[in-house]
């Protein structure tokens, strides 16, 4: 051994960091000594930081911490890039090959990173949010690239130079294969900021990341840290300045109706209670814990849960009003030659329509198998109309969909921007309409205005 060499090793997520003079590793950045085992240690994440100051301070290393090496990825199809991929990919490269591309759903991120494998050359690992998209991702690097594709998760635990895997599995696992990728990317990267999800970037070494998402916004504000998990917005395009020559030209149409007499004193009666208890304990439900002081005084007495029954019954009356269903069913008799996807708030009004209308109905309940037939009926036209909940909010390829009516949903920007998405992608020369259903007189009028605060509704 060479005992005036700095030696890096990987343990569990981290880095053990040994040389022959403690003073000149206690300067080293990032770096903490542990007293449990008598050594110097940082985060995975810092590897690159790290061996960046050992070679501008000419300090002499040994690098044991990295089991991979440089790897050609010679694409096998001949596809032409976007301008836009090509200039994302550009930046992307110029800031160190770290950093977050904001693109609309139906623009290309997958192939994006394709091109990202390709121009790292280094063994990469693509993380994403669910079984579905991990799935596509598989059949997207089988056709790019000659060669045996990984699988983390979802019932497989093989580990390639190329793998694909879940934010659920790569938290557990990267503390052993953290050092084997030297690119990482993250799908959907807004679900990576958090306590669990978070360990997936900080527990590898992987110098190079680049984090994919149509909405990087979050409702608890912590898209600021995907800054130091993967790096900067580098490169950012809206869903206006891509549609017609890279997604399909769209209309937004926001349609209103009205409770009746009855439902609307109802409507007020419940929202009274509500509002009276909220105000009498001082809870702000605008505040970042409102909702959940809410829940813990509505616990504590009798008329703590009258007021939650009250919260229910006003928003079941808002969201669920009964008128709504006679607008969707003049939207379906107006759109029976398009291919329709109807958005809704919960389950029940999913399984309601679906009873009422004689149309199939996905929820986080249908199984993968009967999800995967109802879409592909949907795309070929032999199921013109799918209802939902939230399930197809994201990941979900559905080119043929040129119709969406949201009955319900929540005030996220967030939500509204990927229930859009899911009708842009460019297919033949279709015209998008996105319906939305409001019921006057409610919050809901409140939620649809905060939730259209994006300028694809401007």
């Amino acid at each position: 051994m060479d005992h005036s060499t700095i030696h890096l090793a990987f343990d569990g997520g981290t880095l053990i960091i040994t040389g022959p003079n403690p003073e000149r590793l206690a300067t080293l950045p990032y770096c903490r000594f542990d007293a449990r085992i008598n050594v110097y240690r940082a985060e995975a994440i810092h590897y690159r930081a790290l061996v960046e100051h050992l070679r501008r301070e000419q300090i002499p290393y040994k690098d044991e911490a990295r089991a991979y090496q440089p790897t050609a990825w010679p694409l096998r199809t001949s596809r032409d890039p976007f301008p836009h991929q090509t200039e994302a990919l550009e930046t992307w490269w110029n800031a160190g090959g770290c950093g977050v591309v904001v693109l609309p759903t139906g623009t290309g991120k997958t192939f994006l990173a394709i091109l990202a494998i390709n121009k790292t050359g280094r063994p990469a690992l693509v993380v994403t949010p669910t079984i579905d998209l991990l799935n596509q991702w598989y059949g997207e690097l089988l056709v790019a690239f000659d060669v045996p594709i990984g699988l983390l998760g979802g019932g497989y635990y093989d580990i390639q130079p190329l793998t694909v895997t879940t934010y659920d599995s790569a938290h557990i696992h990267l503390d052993r294969w953290g050092h084997r990728f030297g690119l990482l990317i993250f799908d959907e990267c807004h679900h990576l900021p958090g306590p669990t999800y978070m360990a997936a970037a900080v527990g590898s070494i992987a110098p190079f990341r680049l984090g994919l998402t149509a909405t990087p916004e979050r409702t608890d504000g912590q898209e600021g840290v995907l800054d130091g998990l993967i790096g900067p917005i580098v490169y950012r395009r809206e869903i206006k300045e891509l549609a017609g020559d890279f997604l399909a030209e769209y209309q937004t149409v926001r349609l209103y109706v009205e409770l009746s007499p009855e439902e609307e004193a109802k409507h007020i009666q419940a929202r009274e209670q509500y509002r009276g208890f909220v105000d009498e304990h001082g809870i702000s439900m605008g505040g970042p814990h409102g909702w959940q002081r809410f829940i813990q005084e509505t616990c504590r007495t009798k008329e703590g849960r009258a007021a939650f029954q009250a919260y229910r019954e006003q928003r079941r009356l808002a969201l669920a009003a009964p008128a709504k269903l006679g607008v969707l069913q003049k939207l379906l008799d107006r759109h029976r030659q398009d291919r329709v996807l109807i958005f809704t708030n919960d389950n029940a009004t999913v399984y309601q329509i679906a009873r009422r209308f004689l149309v199939p109905a996905i929820t986080h309940q249908t199984k993968a198998k009967e999800r995967r037939h109802i879409l592909d009926c949907f795309q070929s036209g032999e199921y013109p109309v799918v209802a939902t909940s939230r399930v197809l909010n994201e990941g979900v390829d559905v080119p043929a969909a040129n119709v969406g009516v949201v009955l319900s949903g929540t005030g996220t920007v967030r939500e509204h921007v990927q229930r859009l998405g899911r009708l842009l992608r460019k297919y033949g020369e279709k015209q998008a309409l996105l319906y939305e259903v409001v019921t006057r007189g409610t919050s809901e009028e409140y939620t649809s205005d905060r939730r259209r605060q994006h300028h694809a509704y401007q």
